[in-house]
C-alpha cells in the first residue's frame, strides 16, 4: 500500500491543517445539523476528498462518537475506507461532465441506499461540469431526498454558478503550513521506522 493511502486521515483528528473546517463539521456531526450540500474549495492536496468522505463516515458510522468521530472499525466505516460501500458514490466531473450522467445521478438518486443510512455523492472538479449539467443538477440540490447528501469538491471555485455556490454550506480550504507538513511527516518517517533529519523534511 502507498504511503498516500496509507496515511490519508481516517478521523478528523488527522486532518491536520485545517481546523477551521473540522471543528465546524464535528459540531454540526454532534448536533444532527449536518447541510445536505457541501461545497469544498481550495488546491489540491489540502484535505478536500479525505473531509468529504469522513463526512459520510460519520453520517453512516454504527459506532460513533459524542465527538462525532466515527470508529473507523464497523462496517460501514471500513466500506467506505475500502470504496466497496456503494452508497457512497464518488464521481469525477472531469470524465462525467455532461447533462446525461447528471440526468442519470438524478434517477438513481430516488432509489433508498442499499446498507448505509444515507447515501452520500462526492463529486470532485465539480467546475469542469457543463452548463447544462450544472442546471440539472442544480434542481436536486433545490431538493434532495432527505437521505441523500452531496460534497461538491472544487480547485476552482470561480467557475461554478453562483447559483450552485449559494445551495451548498462552503468551506475554503487554505494551504498547509510548512511546520503542520513536517510534522506529519516527522509522524510517518517515526510510524514506518525511517530516520529523517529536520533539513531533510523541510526538502520534501
Amino acid at each position: 500500500m502507498s504511503l498516500y493511502s496509507k496515511y490519508r486521515p481516517q478521523n478528523f483528528a488527522n486532518l491536520v491543517g485545517q481546523e477551521h473546517v473540522r471543528q465546524t463539521i464535528l459540531n454540526e456531526i454532534q448536533k444532527g445539523s449536518v447541510s445536505h450540500a457541501y461545497l469544498f474549495a481550495g488546491p489540491r492536496g489540502t484535505g478536500k476528498t479525505s473531509s468529504a468522505r469522513l463526512i459520510a463516515k460519520a453520517l453512516n458510522c454504527e459506532k460513533r462518537s459524542e465527538e462525532g468521530e466515527p470508529c473507523d472499525t464497523c462496517s460501514m466505516c471500513t466500506g467506505i475506507k475500502d470504496g466497496s460501500l456503494i452508497d457512497v458514490i464518488e464521481i469525477d466531473a472531469a470524465s462525467n461532465r455532461g447533462i446525461d450522467e447528471i440526468r442519470d445521478l438524478k434517477e438513481k438518486i430516488q432509489f433508498a441506499p442499499t446498507r448505509a443510512k444515507s447515501k452520500t455523492y462526492i463529486i470532485d472538479e465539480i467546475h469542469m461540469l457543463t452548463k447544462e449539467a450544472f442546471n440539472a443538477l442544480l434542481k436536486t440540490l433545490e431538493e434532495p431526498p432527505e437521505n441523500v447528501y452531496f460534497i461538491l469538491c472544487t480547485t476552482e471555485v470561480h467557475k461554478i454558478p453562483e447559483t450552485i455556490i449559494s445551495r451548498c454550506q462552503r468551506f475554503d480550504f487554505k494551504r498547509i503550513d510548512l511546520r503542520t507538513i513536517m510534522t506529519r511527516l516527522n509522524y510517518i518517517a517515526q510510524m514506518e521506522k525511517i530516520e529523517a533529519e529536520p533539513e531533510a523534511t523541510e526538502l520534501i
